[in-house]
């Protein structure tokens, strides 16, 4: 075999090397039956598993990443397929803290609402920061919530489309009892709304990134 020959097999194993080590960087964190590795901060009845789909309806609460590895997140990106039913209230809280029962100060909400009428803030706002007052999906369907955190960037993609891309400036402006909404690092945690939200969630996916 000529030199050239052994040259390109060695980069066509390369490449494919490369995109499979990409592929398994996804790591799934839910496992379709169970709530194993992760935990309620309070009501966490508001929490099951009904047909492979994590369900959230009961009140409010919220449930966290606790995974081995993925307890003190920094840079990330995170997938799930997720369906509201109208009326739901819901959201992905991230570099947050478990801090007992009650709301979350600490860290940013990427919010999940399509209809519920109480919140103008819709689906891919980032709560009080980036704020949208159209949702891009509907109920009853199920969208791709895809959330990019890397360095001071934060990007909301639904359906593959951006929605929200948001650079933290220095020492932001935050208004009173959302001073903690900054970037730090810490788990990811789960909303559940009021007793008539009703929103369920599959396919949790996360890729660390390098810090």
């Amino acid at each position: 075999m000529k030199y050239s020959q052994v040259a390109l097999l060695f980069f066509i194993s390369l490449v494919t090397f490369s995109f499979s080590s990409h592929a398994d960087d996804w790591v799934s964190v839910f496992d379709g039956k169970t709530t194993e590795g992760w935990k309620a901060n309070e009501k966490p009845e508001s929490f099951s598993v009904e047909n492979s789909e994590l369900k959230m309806k009961g009140g409010m609460a919220h449930l966290f990443l606790e995974k081995e590895g993925f307890r003190d997140l920094k840079n990330f990106e995170f997938k799930a397929e997720v369906k509201t039913m109208p009326g739901a209230n819901s959201g992905v809280f991230f570099h947050t803290e478990n801090r007992g029962p009650g709301g979350l100060k600490k860290g940013y909400e990427a919010q999940i609402n399509t209809s519920f009428v109480k919140d103008p803030r819709k689906t891919g706002s980032l709560v009080d920061v980036k704020d949208l007052d159209k949702s891009p999906v509907e109920d009853k369907q199920w969208f791709e919530f895809h959330l990019v955190v890397n360095g001071k960037q934060i990007i909301v993609n639904i359906n593959g489309k951006p929605v929200v891309d948001y650079t933290e400036e220095d020492k932001p402006v935050r208004k009173k009892g959302r001073e903690e909404r900054l970037l730090s690092r810490g788990p990811i945690a789960l909303q559940a709304h009021d007793p008539e939200s009703t929103t369920y969630f599959r396919n949790i996916r996360i890729k660390k990134l390098s810090e």
